[in-house]
């Protein structure tokens, strides 16, 4: 099916993002996470293609997008503008937000800023930003995410994924999959080559570099109204479990669905299972 996808470019909130598209009718928007681009949902877009207009997003910074250099173009205010121009800019006024970890986390923040905008939400192992500072207050999460105070170092990230021809890129998908044959290794020079691009790696870092700037966990939350769904790998080596315990407090029409014996990668070690939950939640008979 990869033949039926369309490389496509959308200019909005001041830059260039590229994204994959298939199919046609509402809109399907996917947004992914680190160390990654649009080819994560590579086993969801000709899959949801059937039933919609299925756009997988390279977030700002990454992989053919733009590339701004300022450290300040990667604040979360900046992510939903980009997010609220592309469904603006593809003539629609609401789509089925479908994310994973960053992009999970812009997801999250779009719902809280422009509810009106979202039919549904579909939230692949990223919690809500509320309970995640929760997480960030206990020892337990604080040792999992160690990785995000090394990337608030200026230069030493980068020196470190370079090495070895960015042989930490593929340890980081390889060494934390539960199922080792996931990640073939096509799939390991597609993240290594999207991360080799000039601007990429720093551009990347610096979702995490203004993390805590920008209150990110800090201020109150509002209900979310609109439908949610949160899929959730059990065997997450950076976000634990418990970090969905309580979701219900900010999401009023809420669902989740625990896959054992998964990674933190869930839509690419589980793609039927991640598929049918989507279908399930979405009301689609197969086809």
């Amino acid at each position: 099916m990869t033949n039926q996808w369309q490389h496509e470019y959308i200019y909005t909130n001041g830059i260039g993002l590229h994204y994959v598209t298939q199919g046609e009718g509402e809109l399907m928007l996917m947004l992914h996470g680190f160390p990654e681009f649009w080819y994560s949902w590579r086993h969801q877009i000709s899959e949801f293609a059937k039933y919609y207009k299925v756009v997988a997003l390279d977030l700002r910074g990454y992989n053919d997008s733009d590339k701004p250099t300022q450290k300040s173009a990667y604040t979360m205010n900046e992510f939903i503008k980009d997010i609220q121009g592309v469904i603006t800019g593809l003539g629609y006024d609401k789509c089925i937000l479908v994310a994973h970890d960053w992009g999970g986390a812009i997801a999250w923040n779009f719902a809280h800023t422009f509810p009106e905008m979202l039919n549904q939400l579909i939230i692949l192992n990223l919690p809500h930003p509320a309970k995640f500072g929760q997480g960030l207050r206990t020892f337990q999460q604080l040792q999992k995410s160690w990785y995000i105070f090394l990337f608030q170092l200026p230069l030493l990230p980068e020196f470190l994924i370079r090495l070895s021809n960015y042989k930490l890129i593929g340890s980081i998908f390889t060494k934390t999959a539960v199922n080792q044959s996931t990640f073939p290794m096509d799939d390991i020079n597609a993240y290594k080559e999207a991360a080799a691009k000039p601007g990429a790696l720093t551009a990347m870092l610096n979702y995490y570099r203004n993390i805590f700037q920008q209150n990110t966990f800090g201020h109150q939350w509002k209900l979310i109204e609109v439908s949610t769904l949160i899929i959730w790998g059990e065997n997450d080596m950076a976000l634990g479990k418990e970090l969905t315990y309580g979701t219900e407090t900010y999401v009023r029409d809420l669902q989740i669905k625990y896959i054992p014996n998964c990674s933190h990668w869930v839509q690419q070690e589980e793609p039927q299972l991640v598929n049918q939950y989507i279908r399930e939640f979405l009301s689609i008979t197969a086809q």
